[in-house]
């Protein structure tokens, strides 16, 4: 189930495009983001280190399956709102110039929206 981002470019889909890769100490979310007229889709990766999602799940105990998809996309969305303009940049700075997705980590050290 797509969430939406209101920015300033419009209203954009936000969904997850790949499974959740899990590494040690941190899952990656592969995040798409369409504008709704369908004229521009951006695509970036979230790397989140597991301690922030357990962080996260305890003061959630509602959420049982806290590195699901749609429970990240949901504690990152209002972040990647804020953010939007930044992190659209950059995501397309790394695919045309970099030839490869972002990648943001979230870690102890930039918790952002964990």
């Amino acid at each position: 189930m797509p969430t939406t981002l209101k920015t300033g470019r419009g209203i954009y889909a936000i969904a997850s495009t790949a499974p959740i890769e899990r590494a040690a100490g941190s899952v990656v979310l592969t995040l798409g983001l369409e504008r709704a007229d369908g004229i521009e889709k951006v695509a970036l990766r979230c790397r989140i280190a597991t301690e922030l999602i357990r962080t996260a799940e305890s003061n959630s105990p509602e959420n049982a399956d806290s590195d699901s998809p749609e429970y990240l996309i949901e504690r990152i969305a209002p972040w990647l709102e804020r953010e939007f303009e930044q992190t659209r940049e950059a995501a397309l700075k790394s695919i045309r110039a970099e030839r490869h997705l972002l990648e943001i980590s979230f870690d102890p050290t930039n918790p952002g929206p964990f």
